[in-house]
C-alpha cells in the first residue's frame, strides 16, 4: 500500500485569490487587509502571478510526481475553511477559500482531508459545516471533524484496490492552536482535539483506535500538534506517538503543524514523522524565519506493507512553492533538505540518502525498535 503524505495544504487567502471563483478578499487581520496583498508580496519575490489560473495550476511538479508514483491514496491535512461564510473567529489570521475553488483539489485526486488542526473553524461552526459538505458533495473522505463528537472521531476509511482498507484518524492537540472552545461535543460541532498528549490521552486515543479496526486494516494517525518553527521533538510527542503504535497498531503517525521538514522515526517498524512542514501557502515575500526554508515542500511516500502494517519504504520527492505552485528546486536546496532531513533524523535511528533524480530515501535499522 503505497500512501502519499504532505504537510499543511493551506489555499485560502493569497492562493484562494488566484483561483478562478475567489471569495472576497477582505481580511481581518493587523498584518494585512487584502488577499491580495500576499498575491502582490508573492510577485514582488518571484515575478508575475497569472490571473486566473487553472485549477491544477498550484500543484505544479507534484502532478507529474503522482503519475510517476502512482499511490494507492493521497491524504493532506487542508488548514483552510471552505466557505462563503462571514461569520469569522476574531483570531488575527482566518483562512478560507470559496466552494467552487474546491475543483483544485479534485485536480490533484485527494482522497481524504484531515481538518483537525488551527484553522479549519476560522469561519465558524458555519464555516466547518460548509467544509464538510462541499467535500462531501465532491467525494474528497474527511476526518478530523465532524457534526458532532462521533463524527469527528470517526476515520476515514479508503478502499485500496486489490484488498484492505487504510483508516485516517486525523486529531489536533492544543499545543498547535485551536482552542479548547473548537472541541467537537456529543451534540455540536467542532474537531477532535486533545487537551493534551498526556499518558492518559494516549491511553483513550489507543483504546478508540483499537476498537475501529479490522483485520487486513492500516491505520493512519494524523496529528496536528506543536509550534510552526523550530526542530525540536518534545518527548510528549514521542511518547504519544509511540504509545499508538504499541498500543492500537497504528502503521504511520502523520504529524504536522510545524511550517518546515522536521524529524522522521521508525519505531517498531512503523512511521513516525513529527512534521510534514508546508505543503502550499501563500508566505512567498514574507520575512523572519527564511533560516528554517519554509519554501522547500516535501512529497512523501510510504510503502506500507498491508499484510504485518510496517513500512517497508519511504521515498520523498523535493519542491519548492514559487509563484503559489510547487516547482522543483534547484540542486543546492535539495541537497540543504537532505542534510536537514538527516541530521535532524539521525538521532532517531534514521537516515536520509539523494538519489541520482534528486529524490530522497529514508533507510533505518530494522531490529530493534528506538530507545526512549
Amino acid at each position: 500500500m503505497k500512501i502519499f503524505l504532505c504537510g499543511d495544504v493551506m489555499t485560502g487567502r493569497g492562493i484562494d485569490q488566484i483561483l478562478p471563483e475567489p471569495c472576497g478578499p477582505l481580511l481581518h487581520e493587523t498584518y494585512m487587509r487584502s488577499a491580495l496583498g500576499y498575491v502582490q508580496l508573492a510577485e514582488q519575490a518571484n515575478g508575475p502571478i497569472p490571473r486566473p489560473v487553472n485549477f491544477d495550476y498550484i500543484w505544479g511538479a507534484a502532478l507529474d510526481e503522482w503519475e510517476r508514483q502512482r499511490p494507492h491514496a493521497r491524504v493532506v491535512n487542508l488548514e483552510t475553511s471552505i466557505t462563503r461564510s462571514e461569520d469569522f473567529e476574531p483570531k488575527g489570521i482566518n483562512y478560507r477559500m470559496s466552494p467552487e475553488n474546491t475543483a483544485c483539489l479534485s485536480a490533484a485526486r485527494i482522497d481524504c482531508c484531515a481538518l483537525a488542526n488551527n484553522h479549519v473553524l476560522d469561519w465558524r461552526a458555519a464555516g466547518l459545516l460548509d467544509t464538510l459538505d462541499v467535500l462531501n458533495r465532491r467525494r474528497i473522505k474527511t476526518a478530523g471533524a465532524g457534526r458532532n463528537l462521533a463524527g469527528a472521531m470517526a476515520p476515514a476509511a479508503i478502499d485500496i484496490p486489490g484488498g484492505g482498507r487504510l483508516l485516517v484518524v486525523s486529531m489536533a492537540c492544543v499545543s498547535s492552536g485551536p482552542p479548547e472552545s473548537w472541541a467537537a461535543k456529543r451534540d455540536a460541532p467542532g474537531i477532535y482535539l486533545l487537551p493534551s498528549l498526556s499518558e492518559e490521552a494516549a491511553s483513550m486515543a489507543a483504546r478508540k483506535l483499537a476498537a475501529m479496526r479490522r483485520p487486513g486494516d492500516v491505520i493512519l494517525a494524523s496529528i496536528h500538534w506543536g509550534p510552526n518553527w523550530g526542530y525540536e521533538i518534545e518527548g510528549d510527542q514521542r511518547r504519544f506517538a509511540h504509545a499508538l503504535i504499541e498500543r492500537a497498531g497504528v502503521s504511520v503517525v502523520h504529524g504536522h503543524s510545524s511550517h518546515h521538514a522536521k524529524a522522521i522515526e521508525v519505531f517498531n517498524g512503523r512511521l513516525i514523522l513529527y512534521g510534514c512542514g508546508d505543503f502550499l501557502n501563500d508566505y512567498e515575500g514574507i520575512e523572519g524565519a527564511e533560516a528554517f526554508r519554509g519554501d522547500l515542500a516535501v512529497m512523501y511516500f510510504a510503502d506500507v506493507d498491508s499484510a504485518t502494517g510496517d513500512l517497508r519504504a519511504l521515498d520523498m520527492t523535493p519542491l519548492q512553492i514559487r509563484k503559489f505552485r510547487l516547482a522543483r528546486p534547484e540542486s543546492p536546496d535539495v541537497e540543504w533538505l537532505r542534510e536537514t532531513l538527516d541530521r535532524e533524523s539521525a538521532p532517531f535511528g534514521v537516515r536520509v540518502a539523494r538519489l541520482a533524480d534528486g529524490r530522497l530515501v529514508a533507510s533505518w535499522a530494522r531490529s530493534s525498535p528506538a530507545h526512549e
